[in-house]
């Protein structure tokens, strides 16, 4: 559990950064800019915790996964950016590729519960 707490941090830590980085307006905006480099060093020291307890394909794509669709709807919904039916499908996708890959995971290891180790 303290690796999805850790992981779920460092989503919410690189989606703020992403947010931030937008607003900096190229890193011509302090404070914005600062944020940028707050945000992103904790997502990616978080990022490395939550990776003592899980594994790094489940993690990375779980974090990326997550990040990205999450910031295509703030993109949305905070500065009007376009949101199609393409992007939506885009989505659900990506949300659909986590849970194969979770799923995988966990049947790998039901089978051969030495595969976690390697």
């Amino acid at each position: 559990m303290k690796g999805y707490l850790a992981l779920t941090i460092s989503i919410i830590c690189e989606i703020f950064a992403t947010a931030m980085l937008k607003m900096s307006d190229g890193f011509t905006i302090l404070v914005p800019s600062i944020g940028v480099i707050v945000g992103y060093g904790l997502a990616f020291y978080c990022l490395s915790i939550c990776l003592n307890t899980l594994p790094l394909s489940l993690a990375y794509a779980i974090w990326s996964g997550v990040g990205t669709a999450l910031t295509a709807v703030i993109g949305a919904l905070v500065w009007d950016e376009v949101f199609t039916a393409l992007k939506l499908a885009g989505i659900v996708l990506i949300i659909g590729g986590v849970i194969l890959l979770n799923t995988s995971e966990k049947e790998e290891v039901e089978k051969n519960p030495k595969a976690k180790a390697l």
